[in-house]
């Protein structure tokens, strides 16, 4: 699953984002709303983790700019205040779930995982490129019927890769998503691994879908 954690508390943001990675999500974090629905718009996420009290524009205008451009991404909310009365508002906006501040992180997670088995069916989890399939519950990947065995970063990778069709990725871009690195460690690392995975997903298959594009990064799509 891929989670879109909103919140404006770094300390607290931090520690959901290394719970979450630790369960084997992926994890995008911003800290207002307007960052919010930017990213929102721009990527398929399976979950939000939003908390209401943010700076500028608050947690349930968030919710409710999402659902009125019919955005169905699963919502939970978060609030350090915890009445009934902003549980029911939240609710009634088009939240799907509700976790009161403080709580403890096993939970959210257990919510999170929650509200992704409720709101997707399978044709919302498997990922499709040609005859590339990649099951985002089950991480099982299969070409042409093989089943293509990922190791855990290699799974990450071909996961961002697919949910980017079309879309140049460069090598900064995979180090923060892939390996949440927010610097360049001045390796080879991710050209090591995009290698590591052309070889599974494209040696003997056709067409080829991993593509190099020199100096800048890589792009994942089929070409005629």
């Amino acid at each position: 699953m891929r989670v879109l954690i909103v919140e404006d508390e770094r300390k607290t943001a931090s520690f959901v984002r290394k719970a979450l990675l630790s369960e084997g999500f992926a994890v995008d974090v911003v800290h207002n709303g307007e960052d919010a629905l930017a990213l929102a718009a721009a990527t398929p996420f399976d979950a939000l983790v939003l908390d209401i009290m943010l700076p500028g524009r608050d947690g349930l205008s968030v919710l409710r700019a999402l659902r009125e451009s019919r955005n169905t991404t699963p919502v939970l909310l978060l609030s350090a205040r915890g009445q009934v009365s902003e549980r029911v508002e939240g609710l009634n906006a088009g939240a799907d779930d509700y976790l009161a501040k403080p709580f403890a992180l096993d939970e959210l997670i257990a919510r999170v995982r929650a509200l992704g088995r409720r709101a997707h069916g399978p044709s919302h989890v498997v990922l499709k490129l040609a005859d590339l399939t990649l099951d985002t519950i089950t991480r099982k990947a299969q070409r042409g019927g093989q089943t293509i065995e990922l190791a855990v970063r290699e799974y990450r990778l071909l996961e961002f890769l697919m949910r980017s069709p079309g879309r140049l990725c460069g090598r900064m871009t995979i180090l923060e998503k892939v390996w949440d690195y927010d610097f360049d460690p001045g390796t080879n690392m991710v050209d090591v691994y995009v290698r590591r995975l052309r070889e599974k997903v494209d040696t003997n298959f056709e067409p080829k879908l991993i593509h190099t594009v020199r100096g800048m990064g890589y792009v994942m799509e089929i070409r005629s």
